[in-house]
């Protein structure tokens, strides 16, 4: 079954507008957030593979997440060994940078803004201050390992607090929304991303700085 078969298999059980986001995260396998009249769905891609038992549980725990789940726990459990379980890199986690202290960014931002819900690592990433940022790269968020990166370019005294945040919260939001799944391709920055992006209280002085500088 492909993304789009399930997405219209589950607005049909639920009579609901569903935004489905496939993922690799075996850690958080199914959950579901409602944002207005629209459920945001998070889902392992080993449920493309899902019968109608299932698929019929999941239309019901939607409406109620108080619902039980025999049949969704059953699938899992039988197909673990599809799951992709790769040997863990050690990560060198390092947050106080020069001038700013990433952790402390992250946890202000993750109560703010995504109710302490957002568990991902965060680390400035490899390389020099002062390597130009070319390539417009200021930060990544990989899903593989939860893991947050924020280039060192940023920790700078020229840089302003509220830009880096800005930064750190843009890579936050792709670990709580994931990628979206449109019938012509993957959507990084889909509408809804942009949306959320601007809620960020200090947005527009953010997008002005970086036209200034980088722009």
């Amino acid at each position: 079954m492909d993304t789009q078969y399930l997405k219209k298999y589950l607005e049909d059980g639920t009579a609901s507008n569903i935004s489905l986001v496939i993922t690799d995260n075996s850690t958080s396998m199914l959950s579901i957030r409602k944002s207005g009249n629209c459920f945001m769905m998070r889902l392992h891609r080993i449920f493309l593979s899902a019968g109608k038992e299932v698929l019929n549980e999941m239309a019901e725990f939607i409406k109620d997440t108080k619902a039980k789940t025999p049949y969704i726990r059953k699938f899992i459990n039988q197909n673990k060994h599809l799951l992709k379980i790769k040997p863990r890199r050690t990560v060198n986690i390092k947050t106080q940078g020069r001038y700013y202290d990433l952790r402390y960014i992250f946890n202000c931002l993750n109560k703010e803004y995504y109710r302490g819900n957002i568990s991902a690592s965060i680390t400035w990433g490899k390389g020099s201050a002062r390597y130009r940022a070319r390539k417009r790269t200021l930060g990544s968020y990989n899903s593989h390992n939860n893991l947050i990166r924020i280039n060192p370019v940023l920790d700078t005294k020229r840089v302003p607090l509220y830009f880096l945040e800005f930064v750190v919260y843009h890579e936050m939001l792709h670990a709580d929304m994931g990628v979206a799944v449109n019938p012509v391709r993957r959507t990084i920055h889909s509408k809804e991303f942009r949306r959320r992006e601007s809620i960020y209280k200090h947005y527009q002085r953010a997008m002005e700085w970086e036209k200034r500088v980088w722009g």
